[in-house]
Order: structure tokens, then C-alpha cells, then sequence
């Protein structure tokens, strides 16, 4: 599974084009008068403002060069305030093997640069935006996890260790060797490095053999060809 694109609301568009644009240095590819694209490595990202409701927040992530970790760390650290757990402004997540840190966007979302050794590519050029290799998480939050697994698996995305879904803990759908993944949960997980819990907001995921999956307004997930 690749994610090709991914659209997330926002009611807070302005500031977001000049945040992921001016400040963090993204390439826009796209504007239009409630929306805009950026390009992040081979993925494309889209914040719309169209039919938002609420104040609409998401976890996702970057992932970085294999070799480009502290680099990362130290340019990001020059743009934004990186958010901290117990402490930390880091985690390694041993088990990957993988580091990673995080920040909020002015919307709120937590975002995440993720270094995945063994399977994110290297480079030796030094780290700018530029170096982001795709999108390689997005939290998809549902009302029923099992129902949303089903529609995932006519995509051919399965838990990455082909375990049971779990209504309690966080389902990673992808193949653990791409380090791609869409995290399927119910609402009232608190996402890591930050104190807001998992909620349900309206999104689309563009995959591969131009596969759409949504999630609506009441939770559900649909898949479209």
C-alpha cells in the first residue's frame, strides 16, 4: 500500500497555507478557494475547509531518510516547538527499529517525522522539506473498527502482523516492511506525545490502483473504486 493523497479538513485554512508553506517550506501544487495541496515526497496532501464542522484535528506522519534522524530533529527544531512525553522530545520505538518526534500544526493535528531504519531509503544530501519521503500514517478513526477492517480488506490492507482487530488498542493496516500504515481505532485513544484523544473527523485516503477510502461525518468507513 502506497497513500497517494490524503485530504483533511480544517477550519483554519489560512493559517495553515502559511504555516506548511512559509514556514515549513512545502511546495504548493494546488490552490483553490477552500483548499490547497502540498507536495510531501511522492504523496500529496490536501487541508480543505469545505463542509468543516467543529475544529477537526488529525494524527499523521512523514516518513524521513533512514540516516537522516538527528539532521531532522535539528532542522525541525529551528520551525517548531516539538512536543514532549515524560520529558522526551524523542521516542524509539525499538521494536521498528525506528525514531521519531512530533508537532502541532495551527489546526492541531500531531504530526509526526518518522526515521524507519532497515526500511525508510538513505540519503546524503543535506535535510530540508525536500527530504520527506511520503505520507506514511494516518489515523482512521471509526465507530465500529471491524466494520471499517472489512471494507479496508477489499483493498487488500490487513493488520500489519495479520493479528485480530482490536477495539481497544491501535490496529496498524499495512505491510510492515513498506512502513505505511493507516491506524484504525475507535475515538477516546490518546494519541502519543499529546493530550488529545482520537476523534472522529471527515477524511479521504487515495491508495494504490486508485482506491478511495473515506470516513464520514458518522464515522463510517467507505471504500470507492
Amino acid at each position: 500500500m502506497k497513500i497517494k493523497s490524503l485530504t483533511l479538513q480544517t477550519d483554519n485554512l489560512q493559517t495553515m497555507k502559511e504555516f506548511y508553506i512559509n514556514k515549513l517550506g512545502f511546495l504548493m501544487i494546488v490552490e483553490t478557494r477552500d483548499s490547497f495541496q502540498i507536495q510531501t515526497g511522492t504523496s500529496i496532501l490536501e487541508f480543505t475547509n469545505r463542509d468543516t464542522v467543529s475544529k477537526p484535528y488529525y494524527h499523521f506522519a512523514f516518513n524521513i531518510p533512514a540516516n537522516q534522524f538527528e539532521e531532522a530533529k535539528f532542522w525541525l527544531k529551528n520551525k517548531v516547538q516539538l512536543l514532549t512525553e515524560d520529558g522526551e522530545d524523542e521516542v524509539n520505538f525499538s521494536h521498528l527499529p525506528a525514531h521519531a518526534i512530533y508537532f502541532e500544526d495551527p489546526s492541531g493535528n500531531i504530526v509526526e517525522f518518522i526515521a524507519r531504519y532497515g526500511i525508510n531509503e538513505e540519503s546524503s544530501e543535506p535535510f530540508t522539506i525536500k527530504s520527506i519521503l511520503h505520507i506514511s500514517e494516518i489515523g482512521l478513526i471509526v465507530d465500529d473498527v471491524f466494520k471499517a477492517g472489512k471494507e479496508l480488506s477489499k483493498a487488500h490492507i490487513f493488520e500489519r502482523d495479520n493479528k485480530p482487530l482490536s477495539e481497544k488498542f491501535l490496529n496498524f493496516m499495512g505491510v510492515r516492511d513498506k512502513g505505511i500504515f493507516i491506524i484504525l481505532a475507535h475515538p477516546g485513544r490518546r494519541w502519543i506525545f499529546s493530550d488529545k484523544y482520537s476523534s472522529i473527523f471527515p477524511l479521504k485516503i487515495s491508495v494504490d490502483k486508485g482506491k478511495m477510502i473515506m470516513v464520514n461525518h458518522k464515522g463510517e468507513c467507505i471504500l470507492n473504486d
